[in-house]
């Protein structure tokens, strides 16, 4: 088998969205120990802005300082759980922060091997050959109803519910994430993005707009611009990996 050398480039862009008075999202990544994670926070007066920059700290952290015996998937997880128990305990030492949590979608990677793990409803997305595909699984109730065959994919955008997430990192000591495993082909493009892009542009239009050929920091601010210009009604972020 012929093994390809695959290593990534990266962007990302965050916008406040034209409701909101702050931004609550907060991302980061190391290309050099192959972490990228973005978190889209939530709670009341900055607390959601605490939470999510304090989880992308610890992942972000926790890989960077890993054992170097730790196997991949085993140190993301550990980190994830890590970052779970930071914001759960801040929250539970400081009263305004009380029921404070974010989403997280992170992905690690490993030459052409990549593991991609999420709570909550921010996602990430393969683009590979022109066609987008979500790799995520949202944690939300009316993303669940869709499961099981209780609501339409119709009903559950229209659905006053469908804020309201079934997982997310520090309201509870403990959290379990989906984890998924991909192998990359050079011209791969990852998009890691919170739901304030995905409830206002649909897959067909963020797919025409990864078709374009430019620079990812344009490819990025192409998405965040699509969001506004159909509401902005949260905070968007958007972070992009490109295999070369």
């Amino acid at each position: 088998m012929r093994t390809v050398l695959v290593h990534f480039t990266a962007a990302a862009a965050s916008d406040k969205g034209r409701k909101r008075p702050a931004n609550e999202d907060s991302f980061g990544y190391s290309a050099k120990h192959g972490i990228y994670v973005l978190c889209d926070g939530m709670g009341g007066a900055a607390a959601g802005e605490v939470a999510s920059s304090l989880a992308v700290r610890e992942m972000v952290g926790c890989i960077e300082h890993r054992a170097p015996d730790t196997q991949l998937p085993e140190a993301a997880v550990e980190a994830l759980h890590g970052a779970n128990e930071a914001v759960h305990t801040r929250a539970q030492r400081d009263r305004k922060l009380r029921g404070m949590g974010t989403t997280m979608v992170a992905v690690i990677v490993d030459a052409q091997r990549v593991w991609v793990l999420n709570v909550g409803d921010s996602r990430c997305y393969l683009f590979r050959g022109d066609q987008l595909r979500q790799v995520t699984v949202d944690h939300s109730l009316v993303e669940e109803q869709v499961r099981m065959g209780r609501m339409t994919q119709a009903e559950a955008l229209n659905s006053p519910f469908r804020n309201v997430i079934t997982r997310a990192l520090g309201t509870q000591k403990k959290v379990s994430p989906d984890v998924f495993e991909l192998q990359t082909e050079p011209g791969d493009l990852l998009l890691l993005c919170s739901d304030g892009l995905t409830r206002e542009v649909d897959d067909p239009a963020i797919e025409s707009i990864l078709r374009l050929n430019l620079p990812l920091a344009e490819l990025c601010d192409r998405l965040i611009e699509a969001a506004n210009e159909a509401g902005g009604h949260d905070n968007i972020t958007s972070l992009l990996l490109r295999a070369e």
